[in-house]
């Protein structure tokens, strides 16, 4: 293994590990905003100290280790008049060998979604705790500045930690008002994790991995919540096609081009079960409405098979319940593949000023400029929004599309 591959193992290895840690550190000594300091500055040790000594056999028992030392360091600098006696029991805990014998993820993501917290700060926070995301992340995702992020996170683990709040799952009086909060920023964790922000792959498969098995242990939890089922149904659906967006080279193929027999059917029959049993018994919500979406394209045995009809009357019913740029942006795209492109552009110029500075607006413009053959504005267009994205491979395709037109 080269240096540069054994850092990016490390570099894997630290953010698959972290959200768990931290975990695992906050039920055993609480103080969340401690905690989260705690284990960044452990992360940071094993960066340096795995690099030059080799990852150890418990990689996550290491951590755990090194976070309960530091907190330890600052209870002790910030309790310095306790009596002895309760530093060293509190250091005997931390000596005896660690084991995470306890998954608490699903506690640690209802704790950040307090209620004594704004929602933007809830998915802010949960999204850094949880999912492991920078803050440059969190901006892309949540479509604010990166000091903005900063600020809320600092600040919703100051709130988190003046409200004495513990580490343990709300109780059925608490637990609808964090719910939304929680399916959201499960929903924002796997689309970072299905199409990556920034970098040089297409997905993160750690990040959709994580949010499908967190919303799998929250289905256990509430079985009989539709916008539960909802959410982890469109994720199945969704993340069905992952195999076949890329193609060898990791350059990215979109759906009307992608073999639908590398999609994982078996995936797609469960997502379609989870629908068709909730849909009848539970009111409609936002995640349904996607899922039944994703249902659509997924049962089409071919691109030109799609009922872009019905995707269209399903994208006005979501328009209704959750209103919003990505929405309109979607519903302008599915209006254009089953009424004309033309049709589509006009409504696109209509929708201008509610879109906003959305980055996908560029490259949904230059695909529906291609479709009704105005192919120089389609170039341009094309290569304009590759400028704007982050992701290569994104990129990478863009500029592929701009290249099959001759100037």
């Amino acid at each position: 293994m080269t240096s540069r591959e054994h850092d990016a193992l490390i570099a894997q290895m630290l953010r698959e590990h972290g959200p768990a840690v931290l975990a695992t550190v906050a039920r055993r000594y609480q103080g969340f905003d401690v905690c989260e300091d705690a284990v960044q500055e452990a992360l940071a040790a094993a960066a340096t100290q795995w690099r030059a000594e080799g990852i150890p056999d418990n990689p996550r028992g290491w951590l755990v280790t090194a976070a309960s030392r530091r907190w330890i360091e600052i209870w002790r600098s910030e309790t310095a008049r306790r009596r002895r006696e309760d530093i060293v029991v509190a250091t005997e805990r931390v000596d005896r060998p660690v084991v995470a014998d306890r998954d608490d993820s699903l506690t640690l993501l209802f704790l950040c979604c307090h209620p004594a917290l704004t929602p933007v700060s809830q998915i802010a926070l949960t999204l850094r705790a949880v999912g492991g995301l920078t803050t440059a992340e969190i901006a892309r995702a949540l479509l604010v500045p990166q000091s903005t992020v900063a600020q809320r996170i600092t600040r919703a683990k100051a709130r988190i930690r003046d409200t004495g709040a513990r580490f343990a799952m709300p109780d059925e009086t608490e637990r609808p008002a964090r719910l939304a909060a929680v399916l959201h920023v499960l929903y924002l964790m796997f689309n970072e994790g299905y199409t990556a922000s920034s970098g040089a792959k297409l997905h993160r498969v750690e990040l959709s991995a994580e949010a499908i098995r967190l919303a799998r242990q929250l289905g256990a939890n509430l079985p009989t919540d539709g916008e539960v089922a909802g959410l982890l149904a469109l994720m199945l659906l969704t993340d069905a096609r992952r195999s076949a967006r890329t193609n060898a080279a990791g350059n990215l193929v979109p759906l009307a081009e992608q073999d639908r027999r590398r999609w994982n059917h078996a995936a797609i029959a469960e997502g379609t079960a989870l629908l068709t049993e909730t849909l009848p018994v539970s009111t409609m919500g936002p995640y349904q409405v996607q899922a039944a979406i994703a249902a659509v394209h997924d049962q089409a045995s071919t691109a030109d098979e799609t009922d872009w009809l019905q995707i269209l009357g399903l994208y006005d019913v979501l328009a209704t319940l959750a209103p919003g740029p990505i929405v309109t942006l979607n519903r302008i795209v599915a209006l254009a593949m089953a009424r004309g492109p033309a049709v589509g552009l006009r409504a696109l110029e209509l929708a201008a000023p509610a879109l906003g500075n959305l980055d996908r607006t560029m490259a949904v413009r230059a695909h529906l400029l291609d479709l009704a053959g105005r192919r120089d504005e389609a170039r341009e267009h094309y290569l304009l929004a590759a400028r704007s994205t982050h992701n290569l491979p994104e990129r990478s395709y863009l500029e592929s599309r701009a290249a099959r037109i001759r100037p």
